[in-house]
């Protein structure tokens, strides 16, 4: 049996506005498609959003009555297991997606007006959405992340037979599928406008703002309170407050395309500097990659290199990270851009709180988010991330660390709903 297909209202008003918000990955971990539904509700439309349910999602989520999560079965463990080789268990993952995807999109959510994807994941998301799109009457438009092939091919080289497929499977469906495509940044949207994703339907470019969640310090009490309640920071709280004790944070993914090693020999070099502050660093985020960089710590502390250094993990709530990330002296932001045109979101999080950022800088799209000497600094080896730590972290570095701080600030003031609505409020109907 067919799925249901969308009828469109007449006269259409704010609230006849349906959205299915789709992301192939966690729901909690996908901060910018949650801000798409949290846009359309907040201007009275209806979300549907759909996506694995393993990380807490933004509270504002778990409590609007217009959203309605609908969980994505996850594959079995079995095709997770790196028993069974790649070429078996990839074909067999991708199965189990187009099956809980037809089920989820067009079956168990009521038809809609609009489909929202994110890509990447692009195997099987946009064949399947364009599918859905057709069968329902829906109009489908495509939130360009980043290119699912690229950063395939940053685990199996440009010239592996799957790369060369993923890349004409993305370029035929970004030409065959859009109503309309979102971009993060103008530099996407113009290398989509080009050979060899010739995409001829809009493009419009919807940068990254930070949510509300995120906010400046708002008082030195308030920095006190909260580093003296956080475990990780209340030993530390008092030397943090003093000065005598630098705080970084970074949130990584844990995947090849952020070299945690960067990082790591930039520390061990900062620490080798006799006059140097000691820093606590907190690394937030889950990913594949964590456990073996966290045996590479404890490797490197056993072994002396990382005096007054310490190195900690943690997995946080939103509301404590964008605390956190007020709280701290600087960001540290290790994504390499597998395509060179997308833009990491953390960094913008951090700006929402005030925090400068020192991030890597090694892509074109780089100077659409930080600013040298305003709101951050770039480098690209970890012998520059190092001289960075060490003049910011200086007496004579104060100043240019209190001028970040106002750069990052004054970025503060751009936030995600004024954004979206320029963008994209009036092509989804949801405001006149």
């Amino acid at each position: 049996m067919l799925p249901s297909r969308y009828v469109k209202h007449s006269p259409a008003s704010h609230e006849s506005v349906s959205v299915q918000v789709l992301v192939l990955g966690d729901i909690g971990r996908s901060p910018r498609m949650q801000y798409h539904a949290l846009s359309v509700a907040r201007h009275g439309g209806r979300v549907d959003l759909i996506g694995y349910h393993e990380s807490p999602p933004h509270p504002d989520i778990l409590s609007n009555p217009r959203i309605k999560i609908y969980p994505l079965a996850p594959p079995p463990t079995l095709l997770k297991s790196k028993s069974i080789p790649f070429i078996i268990a990839g074909p067999l993952k991708v199965l189990w997606q187009i099956w809980t995807l037809i089920s989820v999109l067009g079956y168990q959510t009521p038809p809609a007006r609009w489909l929202l994807v994110q890509n990447p994941p692009s195997i099987p998301t946009l064949a399947i959405a364009l599918l859905i799109s057709v069968l329902r009457n829906t109009h489908l438009m495509i939130d360009w992340h980043n290119y699912g092939w690229t950063i395939l091919a940053g685990t199996k080289g440009r010239d592996h037979p799957f790369v060369k497929i993923s890349k004409a499977y993305e370029c035929a469906l970004g030409q065959a599928a859009p109503t309309a495509n979102v971009t993060v940044t103008h530099a996407m949207k113009r290398q989509l406008e080009r050979p060899p994703y010739n995409v001829k339907a809009p493009i419009l470019t919807l940068h990254d703002r930070p949510a509300s969640i995120f906010q400046p310090l708002q008082s030195l009490p308030d920095r006190r309170d909260f580093l003296e309640k956080l475990s990780e920071t209340r030993e530390f709280a008092s030397n943090i407050m003093a000065g005598q004790t630098k705080l970084i944070v970074s949130s990584t993914s844990w995947t090849p395309d952020e070299d945690f090693s960067l990082l790591l020999d930039a520390l061990v070099a900062y620490a080798k500097e006799e006059t140097s502050h000691p820093i606590i660093a907190i690394i937030t985020g889950r990913g594949p990659q964590k456990a073996l960089y966290e045996k590479k710590v404890q490797d490197l502390q056993k072994e002396g290199r990382l005096p007054n250094i310490r190195i900690m993990t943690a997995w946080l709530t939103m509301e404590d990270y964008a605390r956190l990330l007020s709280c701290a002296d600087l960001g540290i932001c290790l994504h390499m851009s597998s395509s060179g045109v997308d833009l990491p979101m953390k960094v913008v999080d951090m700006f929402g709180s005030g925090l400068p950022v020192a991030a890597y800088s090694g892509y074109e799209s780089f100077s659409e988010l930080v600013k040298e000497g305003v709101n951050g600094c770039g480098f690209e080896t970890a012998e520059e991330l190092a001289a960075i730590l060490q003049r910011l972290f200086s007496k004579e570095g104060l100043a240019e660390l209190r001028t970040l701080r106002e750069g990052a600030k004054k970025e503060s003031d751009l936030r995600w709903d004024e954004e979206w609505d320029r963008v994209l409020g009036r092509v989804l109907g949801v405001i006149d």
